[in-house]
């Protein structure tokens, strides 16, 4: 497969599938899309070893196409990562001190030892920041494929920051943030004032969840977490078209989309 100028691989991860899009870093026109899909592979379910099953499914799919050389950055599912804030301890100086904290929270939120774990995060020593944790073991494996397929790994991350920080100047102020994948709303709630996040909210969809609902669960999220609800609902992926459309007789918050819907 051929490489033009500023083109590299993305590989999106999930627990049931994986998929390989190419990414141009300059479109030409509507006809020549930056993000263009190019194969997918199911994933055989293995309770036992998942990651294993992942990583098959990754030589599956590489395995037709000549991509020897390619720079590549996997996106992964929400559901095989974590993300939680981390509020540093008082007088923190060092990084640490801050993956001390980091480490405790998680240990605290999720009931095991981050060991087993990759963490990072957008360090700050004074105000609370956010930290993503990807396992070991996953990360070895997309290693050990990349180095099969002689792949340049240029990043990793999950997708919900892969897709936050690549619109982040599109978020208008006083709006939220969110993603929409396997029926899953990963929210962000984003203060009016600096454009701090406040929390991610990771927040399961029902079936047939229209604007009302939309409104009703931004309303409640906003009351948990003592914020103005926001003025706009701006999101990635494949959102419900209900969302869009204006509950009749009701207050509601309107709901945009983002990024041209890819995630």
């Amino acid at each position: 497969m051929r490489r033009a100028i500023g083109q590299s691989l993305r590989i999106d991860v999930a627990a049931d599938a994986v998929a390989l899009r190419r990414i141009s870093r300059w479109r030409k026109d509507d006809k020549n899309s930056a993000v263009t899909e190019l194969a997918a592979q199911a994933i055989a379910p293995s309770g036992d070893h998942p990651f294993d099953a992942i990583a098959n499914a990754l030589r599956a799919l590489l395995g037709e196409l000549e991509v020897d050389g390619w720079p590549v950055g996997f996106t992964l599912a929400d559901e095989l990562t974590r993300m939680w804030r981390v509020t540093p301890p008082p007088g923190a100086a060092r990084m640490a001190d801050m993956e001390a904290a980091a480490g405790l929270r998680f240990q605290s939120l999720y009931g095991e030892p981050p060991s087993a774990w990759r963490i990072s995060a957008d360090w700050n020593p004074v105000r609370p920041f956010f930290a993503a944790a990807v396992p070991n073991t996953l990360l070895a494996a997309l290693q050990l494929v990349a180095q099969e397929f002689k792949l340049s790994i240029v990043g990793i991350e999950p997708r919900f920051v892969g897709a936050l920080n690549r619109n982040r100047r599109g978020i208008r102020q006083g709006a939220w943030f969110g993603v929409v994948h396997d029926k899953l709303l990963t929210l962000a709630a984003i203060e009016a004032e600096g454009n701090a996040v406040r929390a991610i909210r990771p927040l399961p969809i029902p079936h047939g969840a229209d604007q009302y609902w939309l409104t009703q669960t931004l309303q409640r999220e906003a009351l948990l977490l003592d914020m103005p609800a926001p003025e706009l609902l701006q999101v990635c992926g494949a959102a419900p078209a209900d969302w869009s459309k204006p509950a009749e007789g009701a207050a509601h918050i309107p709901c945009a989309a983002l990024g041209g819907g890819v995630v």
